[in-house]
């Protein structure tokens, strides 16, 4: 079964070998340097500045999200949440689930923030953003974002789930104090981590916030993370995945890693032109290309791929169900796989089922 969702993804062989053994007691000084390596790597990726900590927290991307909310802002925040779509939303939800006071700024579905969207919310500390949102498949203008937020002194806190890798992503260059991204997204690996790098403004703001909670507390697992442990047990063979996978990646680089994804989605949309479907994003992420069928029948063309070609895409919620779907070019995936997705929407074409 071929895997065109956007998580979790097809993984390279080599790291599906990392799961098969029988996952290994964690509290020793071998898992320890296994850690920091994993920080140390992951810091490296992403340009984090100077004193930049990361925390890996056993949980899907939300637990980062919320982790963030509840760790880093405050009751004196007052927040701006970029919402674009399901995932904009989930931001907004946090805020109002832990009381923080916020603004919502929404895009329409598929469209990319406009700057004008900001004006008059110059006097806000933190903005929340989905760098991709990756239900409509828009990838936001984040140097526009970060002149924003740095002109006006703004906390710039970035979902980066489905971004990171796919996407260019500079911490220092955008001034971010945290970026959030996943295990089972472009990292490739199995899910059950999410990772939080936070700059050194980040790591203050932690430190001197009042605890929120326990779990998800980011004070403990910077704590526990300096003797490379977790405060409470990991999903420790992801974490191991995690080490083979940025391994790989340094030994590869990682500017080829991010060339690959770009060029499996250059190839997809390249052959795909002739077919009736419309791109949804004006400003789309290289992570996925989500689709409008003109004809409807979106969760039909879902069905068919999976029932009679063995292909899983991305099926989308609430109303987009029978409207949009998603195809994603993350995870192990070869030109051969992308080109048997293109044969299979010809084939249904050519059948009518389009």
């Amino acid at each position: 079964m071929l895997n065109f969702t956007v998580g979790p993804v097809m993984s390279d062989p080599e790291i599906i070998e990392v799961a098969n053994k029988s996952t290994p007691y964690f509290r020793t000084p071998e898992f320890s340097e296994i850690i920091k390596e994993n920080e140390k790597l992951m810091l490296g990726f992403l340009h984090a500045p100077k004193g930049s900590r990361v925390v890996f927290l056993t949980a899907s991307g939300t637990g980062s999200m919320e982790s963030a909310v509840m760790n880093i802002l405050s009751d004196d925040d007052r927040v701006i949440v970029i919402n674009g779509g399901s995932f904009g939303k989930r931001f907004v939800d946090l805020c109002e689930l832990h009381e923080r006071k916020y603004t919502e700024v929404k895009c329409e579905f598929g469209h990319a923030l406009r700057p004008e969207q900001l004006k008059g919310l110059e006097d806000h500390s933190a903005l929340l953003v989905n760098m991709h949102e990756t239900s409509s498949g828009v990838l936001y203008d984040m140097e526009m974002i970060s002149s924003f937020c740095r002109a006006n002194g703004i906390l710039l806190i970035v979902d980066a789930i489905s971004a990171f890798i796919a996407d260019e992503l500079d911490m220092e260059k955008l001034g971010a104090a945290a970026v959030i991204t996943g295990s089972q997204k472009a990292l490739a690996v199995q899910p059950g981590i999410s990772v939080i790098a936070l700059a050194p403004v980040a790591l203050e703001r932690v430190e001197r916030n009042k605890e929120k909670c326990m779990y998800l507390s980011l004070k403990e697992a910077l704590k526990d993370g300096v003797r490379g442990q977790t405060p409470f047990t990991p999903a420790v063979t992801t974490l191991l995945q995690i080490n083979k996978r940025l391994k790989m990646i340094s030994e590869s680089g990682f500017a080829k890693a991010g060339e690959e994804i770009a060029d499996i989605a250059r190839i997809f949309r390249e052959g795909i032109k002739d077919l009736p479907f419309e791109q949804v994003s004006e400003a789309p992420s290289n992570a996925v290309t989500s689709l409008r069928p003109v004809h409807g029948r979106a969760k039909e063309i879902v069905r068919i791929l999976k029932d009679e070609y063995d292909i899983w895409v991305c099926p989308n919620g609430g109303e987009m169900a029978d409207k949009v779907f998603r195809v994603g070019h993350i995870g192990y995936i070869t030109k051969e796989d992308i080109q048997k997705l293109i044969d299979a929407l010809h084939d249904m074409n050519d059948r009518g089922l389009l």
